[in-house]
């Protein structure tokens, strides 16, 4: 995908009822398709397959191993993340934010073991209960995607200090005092993009449907001691309520709209960023604009990128 200008816009795109249902658009045969959740050499036949079966006739597979903190000097030592780092700006990432954050946290330690050779390649891997670790640059660029939106790009900053976007983003309370910046993901997985995100934002909420993957996201976070991320069990649009209203809210799957109940979860200057469209999905943000002085009005900007391929969003808990 080097190369690619991913950051053009294509949208603005005017929203329908009853839900924001997003118009999909022709695109060139060569343009890049992501797969984040189960990742370009994974069997597409499966994933259509799992999505197809009602969930009381899915097998459960049991979450993968953590990976051992004894795992290979060679893949912990900070040379290698520095190579994929360096991947990810030839492939367009350009937020020094996200590139920094992507370099401290060791994806080895959220793979299994047997994995962990292949843990900086530009790839998904699988964690178990038919669910992968998502690639590198897919994480990198949702997460860019919603930082550029809210005004921090290309800003970097001393990335031990916990309360980094406060730095960088202004978000006055009535007061007029700035508040930290709080973001949720909807689909916690293995717990990587949490992590990453923990470096990017002040608060972390993550919400995972598969009680097997909370744990899983636990026991691999706890040796990083990110005190900013909360990881919650449970359908993530519900759970969610009660921790609202979000600045920043990313979705790890897909859907052909998106409910405008969900909406209501993002503060003013909030990002949504999802996999959105049928038959095609593309990467759209949807950001709540700042009111106008003395309008009461809520206005949303929505804008498309890269063209991508998630599983569907999925209700309910396992």
């Amino acid at each position: 995908m080097a190369g690619k200008d991913l950051n053009k816009i294509r949208g603005p795109i005017r929203p329908t009822e009853p839900g924001l249902k997003l118009g999909t658009k022709t695109t060139p045969a060569k343009a890049p398709t992501l797969e984040p959740r189960w990742g370009v050499n994974a069997a597409a036949e499966s994933a259509a397959k799992l999505a197809a079966t009602p969930l009381g006739q899915q097998q459960s597979q049991p979450a993968v191993k953590p990976s051992s903190h004894n795992t290979n000097a060679g893949l912990s030592s900070e040379r290698t993340r520095a190579r994929m780092v360096e991947r990810l700006a030839r492939q367009g990432i350009r937020n020094q934010r996200v590139l920094d954050a992507m370099h401290r946290v060791p994806r080895h330690r959220f793979v299994d073991e047997a994995l962990a050779s292949r843990a900086y390649e530009d790839t998904a891997l699988p964690i178990g209960q038919h669910q992968t670790i998502s690639q590198p640059y897919v994480v990198a660029r949702v997460i860019e995607i919603a930082l550029d939106l809210l005004g921090a790009r290309d800003h970097s900053v001393d990335l031990p200090t916990e309360r980094l976007s406060t730095r960088l983003i202004k978000k006055p309370t009535d007061q007029g005092t700035e508040r930290p910046i709080k973001a949720l993901e909807l689909g916690c997985g293995c717990g990587y993009q949490a992590a990453v995100m923990s470096y990017c934002f002040d608060r972390v909420v993550t919400v995972e449907r598969i009680k097997a993957l909370v744990e899983l996201a636990r026991v691999n976070l706890k040796p990083l001691k990110r005190s900013n991320v909360r990881i919650m069990f449970g359908d993530g649009l519900v759970e969610a309520a009660a921790e609202a209203p979000f600045d920043v809210i990313l979705f790890s799957a897909g859907m052909a709209t998106l409910p405008q109940e969900i909406l209501g979860l993002l503060a003013p200057g909030g990002v949504l960023v999802a996999p959105i469209g049928e038959p095609e999905q593309h990467l759209t943000a949807v950001q709540i604009a700042l009111p106008q002085e003395d309008s009461q009005v809520r206005q949303t900007i929505i804008k498309t990128f890269d063209m991508v391929r998630y599983v569907p969003v999925i209700r309910g808990t396992e």
